[in-house]
This record gives C-alpha cells, structure tokens and sequence, in this order.
C-alpha cells in the first residue's frame, strides 16, 4: 500500500458574502477532490488542541500523528531543523519574517501592511539579511522568501511574541515583543528599518512596484523538539513535499526525506505539477508522501478570496489530478488522505481552531475502499453531514494508515 496526504495549507474557511454565503472549499470546482469525498471516508477533524494557538505547526504536527501537548516546543525550533540549525540545551530560536510596515516617523505608529514583504524571493532576502547582520551584529539564518531564524544561545524560555499575520492592516505599538528580552527584540526591529529602507534590494522593489522589506518582525519561540521517527510509529519509510521550512522541519524531525522541487514558492504560483511529479517519483521507492501546498493559507491572508479559490483548483487539477491517474495506471494498492492543517477564514485574515473536513481514500486493486461515511463533495459543509468526528487529531493519521 502506497500513502498520500494531500495537505491545503488553510484551505478550510467560513461563508463568505460576497461568494454567495459559500466557503471557498464550496465555490471551487474540484472534481478530484469531490471524487475523494465521494468514494471515500470522510467527516470532521479537530487538528489544533484546546488551548493551543491555532499554527501550522501545531496543526501539521497532529496531522502528521504526533500529539502537540506532547511534543510541542515552539515554532522557531521546528524551522531551524529545515534550515540546518544544530540546536543544543539552552538555545532559543525565533522566527524572523522580513515585514512591510507603513512609513511612519514614529516605529509604534506602524501599520503591518504585510507580513510577507510581498513574497519577497528568497535571493533578495538573503541579501537583506547578510546587511542586516553585518550591521546589527547579530547571526540570522536565511530561510525561505520572508521566513527567517535567529537563535539565543544559554537563554531561557519567556518571550511573548505576536505572529505577524496576525495583526495586519493594524498598528504594530500594542504588539510589540513583551516579556523576557523584548528591550532587545524591539531595539533590533526599531533599527532594522533604519537600516533597510534605503538598502538597493528595497529601492529597486519599489521601483518596480513591489512592496519593500522594511522591517524584521520576531515570533515563534521554540527550544529544540524531539520527535519519534514516523518509520518507528508506523513502520514505513516516506517523504515530505513543502515549500516551507516549517513542514519540511517536521517531516525531518520525524526522519521523513525532504524533497526540493525547483519553482515551489509557497504561493499562489508555486510548482503544483513538480510537485505533483516528485511525489509520484518518490512513491516508486517509498510507501508514504506527506505533499504540502501553502498556496490556500497566503491566499487568505492577503484576503483575496478569489485567488484562494484558484489555489484550491489548481490543487485539484495540477497535482491531484494527475497523481490519482498515474497511482491508477500503475496498479497499485494506494490511499489517499486530504485535508487543510486548520482554517484560514478570509473574514480574519488568520488561522482559526474549529475542526476541518477530511477525506480519505484508499484503492485496492481495481477496487475503491467502502465509504459508509462518503458525501456528494468535499467541503466543510459536507463533512459535519457525515457525523464523523475526531476530537484527536493526532489519531487520524493512526486511522488513515492503520484503518482502524
């Protein structure tokens, strides 16, 4: 048996107005999707526990099987294991995002217009943030476009950060770093602007109508994570497909093989189709892939609902498509799990903790798997139908490949 998750980072929303009182889920036309629903299992799953902040990584770390009370220990941890940091006891690392904020004299007068500098390329950000150390005098590790890493050495767990995405089109004084070492935090953020406003990569972004990377903005404290491989829980080797340092950091941790796919951005205008084909490949010589698209969740927090639909159909039509054909002509016994890690309703414009739709999938030989829980598509809606429920969503995972 060959295993697929088919991961839409925030796919899951709320009604929408001006889509008819429809979610994007429902709007889309996603034959592929609905065919899932359809001949498959399908119902609702609470990926972020009680009490837990609604992340990604809180959410694809349940989604991936691990318990997050458990095992959760900070963002920033789980993006250093992508980006190569070796952390040891006593190191705290911090997400670092290259942030918009509007031009103000006053730095707490600010407004976060964008936590993503415009999907900065990561090829201008790494020179962003060489100046950045050279003229702070602080180590910062190059991630992927905006999304970067600072670590503290012989530190201690207490900062109190606000994510970025969380406090967009809102005025930055209220939500600056508190609690432990946020003089430093912010000292570091006041001079960054001062430092990047006039840098040549920000002078030729405007020039050429782009959004400038203005100011560093931290978040996510995280100490280093242990996690049981998944080869070890589930007895199977596997992959993990991601633009972002954040899932490929988990699959990673939990001894998965990372796979880079030229042109996967984590946007809008990713790579679906070398996605798409490096999971199919990796499915020759292993048995599970763990395929995420970020496309759906920056979408949402830019609040264009429109673009969010035409992620969730690309998905639909440039990845599953084609892998569910190719895995049919190959004759081989195969399942299929989809699912978003959490909502990303466009009314917030941030992620939410309410359950999100599933579905899964299985083939066996010419054979779909019975569907006593299957519905006629797969959205939110659809899935509460169903009256399946799990309360646990590191479970799931438990589920999909065992088929308790």
């Amino acid at each position: 048996m060959k295993y697929l998750v088919m991961l839409g980072d925030g796919m899951a929303d709320r009604p929408i107005p001006e889509i008819g009182g429809r979610t994007p889920l429902e709007a889309a036309n996603k034959p592929n999707m609905d065919f899932i629903a359809q001949n498959g299992y399908c119902g609702l799953v609470k990926t972020v526990p009680d009490g837990m902040f609604p992340g990604s990584d809180v959410a694809n770390l349940a989604v991936m099987g691990f318990d997050p009370e458990i095992y959760y220990t900070g963002r920033a941890s789980i993006e250093a294991v992508s980006i190569g940091i070796d952390l040891t006891a006593g190191d705290f690392c911090y997400r670092c995002n290259l942030v918009t904020l509007s031009d103000h004299d006053v730095y707490e007068k600010s407004i976060m217009i964008d936590h993503s500098s415009g999907e900065i390329t990561t090829d201008e950000a790494k020179q962003l943030i060489e100046a950045l150390n050279k003229e702070l005098g602080i180590k910062l590790y190059v991630g992927k476009s905006y999304r970067h890493c600072l670590v503290l050495h012989n530190s201690k767990h207490g900062a109190d950060h606000t994510p970025p995405h969380d406090i967009l089109d809102k005025v930055i004084g209220d939500h600056l770093p508190r609690g432990l070492n946020r003089e430093f935090f912010t000292d570091l953020m006041r001079r960054s602007r001062d430092i990047l406003k006039n840098h040549p990569i920000n002078l030729d972004r405007i020039r050429r109508g782009l959004r400038s990377a203005n100011s560093i903005w931290f978040w996510g404290e995280g100490s280093r994570m242990s996690i049981p491989t998944f080869a070890d829980k589930y007895g199977i080797s596997g992959s993990v497909i991601s633009a972002v340092d954040l899932v490929k950091g988990l699959g990673i941790a939990s001894g998965l093989e990372s796979i880079n796919v030229i042109g996967a951005t984590g946007t809008l205008h990713t790579n679906y189709k070398g996605k798409a084909e490096a999971a199919l490949e990796a499915l020759k010589t292993r048995d599970f892939v763990y395929l995420h698209v970020e496309a759906p969740d920056e979408c949402a927090h830019q609040g264009n609902v429109g673009d969010k639909i035409l992620a969730i159909e690309y998905i639909d039509q440039k990845i599953l498509g084609p892998v569910i054909a190719e895995l049919n002509s190959r004759g081989e016994d195969y399942s299929i799990l989809l699912l978003p890690d959490h909502a990303t309703p466009i009314e917030l414009r941030t992620h939410s903790s309410e359950p999100v739709p599933f579905a899964y999938y299985r083939r066996i030989g010419l054979k779909s798997s019975p569907s006593s829980a299957s519905t006629p598509r797969y959205d939110e809606k659809n899935g509460s139908y169903t009256g399946v429920y799990i309360d646990k969503g590191y479970t799931l995972m438990d589920e999909f490949i065992g088929f308790k």
